[in-house]
């Protein structure tokens, strides 16, 4: 066994031939954990601002017609407001699923946490 038999095979003729390297994987959850790590450590926001802000300006002109201008600090505010319910929602509801034994989180997760933190109620 010498240094050569680590990069090359011998093939049925006798002549060296260079090994095809796989290309890297990583275990599965790896990729996702990074990806976590990295936006918790961001504080900038995570829905893009023109979707959000033009999905506000609709649903105000379906409710207030008459509301036709929007400060750029109160959308700015109004989707701070909304990330951060969000995010609440979603580590509430991870600790359903965990409660209940499971990794994945469901809908019925997600409906146990609004109902026992009473967030989102149309009262």
């Amino acid at each position: 066994m010498g240094i050569w038999s680590i990069n090359f095979n011998l093939n049925k003729y006798g002549t060296g031939q260079r090994q095809k390297q796989k290309p890297h994987r990583f275990k599965p959850g790896t990729q996702a954990l990074r990806e976590i790590r990295r936006l918790q450590k961001t504080v900038n926001l995570l829905i893009p601002a023109a979707p959000f802000i033009r999905t506000v300006k609709e649903i105000s002109n379906y409710i207030a017609p008459e509301v036709t201008r929007w400060q750029a600090e109160a959308l700015q505010a109004l989707q701070e407001a909304a990330e951060d319910y969000i995010v609440q929602l979603f580590e509430d509801s991870m600790l359903c699923s965990i409660h209940a034994k499971r990794v994945t989180l469901m809908k019925k997760d997600m409906e146990l946490a609004r109902r026992l933190t009473k967030k989102g109620q149309p009262w």
